[in-house]
């Protein structure tokens, strides 16, 4: 059985959606397993143990292109190698956990006689059922959206599925993390918070100074050191934090995904808003504490029983209080100690 998963983006939901590629292997060891995603993305797949193969796509430079002179035949002959490419594998099955009328496209390119998505009401874009023909509403009690994309698999005969996230360990970075570690004074897990203050949306960040009295009080309250995230065009959101800190807060190098992947492996609590590397923490076993506005926690928090999500009582990240995410963030330390 040839099997095409589409999710294309972005890296948080992705993650989210790694526990039905393990679910797949284990209940169907001689499929072949191919998943279908972004190039920007692509990174977190590529030698996946769950995964045959990894498509990328790149429906960003695509938009990017159709606008410029001549950019639109470029872009038809893109999609056209790919519709060929992706037909040419004869998958058996698709999944499209996506819910979008793009991925609902590619859902149909692959002319699967199985193509699963969920019904209307709960795609993202309705028109998306249009392109499966089996039609999939989530159970009540599955709240989390990691649970919802695991609901896709019961026409497959898998039901009763517990999550499983499994990464691939890359050598070199991990031993680059430890290098950092080390020239800084650090111990892997020793008390060691990882604070990410970036988002890729302006709604979904906590407030610079809420994360630098955060901070502060974790140095001085909690006896932690923080290690300080950022991602691109972030760095100065980090300084701004770590001013006047000294020791006690340092600034992360900058990272590829695997050295990330690495470097919040060693970390004893991650806090983050809801971001790409807080659902990576949790996916490699990390304490999270998610903070969560106009997003909801119990949807899209970081999944696992180490793991717990804060909704602000107004909907608002600066609703979020200092001092409730450091009662939380010393509770996840506590716990991580014992």
């Amino acid at each position: 059985m040839k099997v095409a998963i589409i999710k294309l983006s972005a890296l948080g939901d992705v993650i989210h959606a790694l526990p039905v590629a393990c679910a797949l292997r284990r209940g169907r060891p001689d499929a072949e397993i191919t998943w279908i995603v972004e190039a920007r993305e692509y990174a977190l797949l590529r030698d996946h143990p769950d995964l045959d193969r990894v498509i990328p796509v790149n429906t960003r430079l695509w938009r990017r292109l159709i606008w410029r002179p001549s950019g639109a035949r470029e872009v038809w002959g893109k999609v056209g190698r790919l519709r060929t490419r992706v037909r040419g594998a004869r998958f058996d099955v698709a999944l499209d956990l996506q819910g979008l009328f793009k991925s609902g496209v590619l859902t149909a390119y692959t002319g699967a006689g199985l193509r699963i998505g969920f019904s209307a009401s709960h795609c993202r874009e309705r028109l998306n059922a249009l392109f499966t023909n089996r039609h999939v509403t989530p159970p009540p009690q599955a709240v989390h959206v990691v649970e919802q994309y695991l609901s896709l698999l019961e026409p497959l005969g898998l039901g009763a599925v517990t999550p499983e996230f499994r990464l691939p360990v890359r050598p070199a970075a991990e031993r680059a993390m430890d290098d950092f570690l080390a020239e800084h004074g650090l111990k892997p897990r020793d008390r060691l918070v990882a604070l990410n203050p970036g988002a890729g949306r302006s709604e979904k960040r906590w407030p610079v100074a809420h994360f630098r009295e955060l901070a502060e009080r974790l140095g001085a309250e909690a006896g932690a050191r923080v290690l300080l995230l950022w991602g691109p065009d972030e760095v100065h959101m980090a300084r701004q934090i770590a001013t006047g800190l000294g020791s006690r807060a340092v600034l992360a190098p900058p990272t590829d995904l695997d050295e990330l992947t690495a470097l919040l492996r060693r970390c004893s609590v991650m806090v983050a808003g809801d971001t790409g590397p807080l659902h990576l923490a949790a996916a490699v076993g990390t304490p999270c504490l998610g903070l969560f506005g106009p997003t909801r926690a119990e949807r899209n928090g970081p999944y696992g029983p180490r793991s717990r999500g804060l909704q602000s009582p107004d909907g608002t990240m600066a609703g979020l209080a200092p001092s409730t995410a450091l009662a939380a963030a010393q509770g996840l330390l506590d716990q991580a100690r014992s």
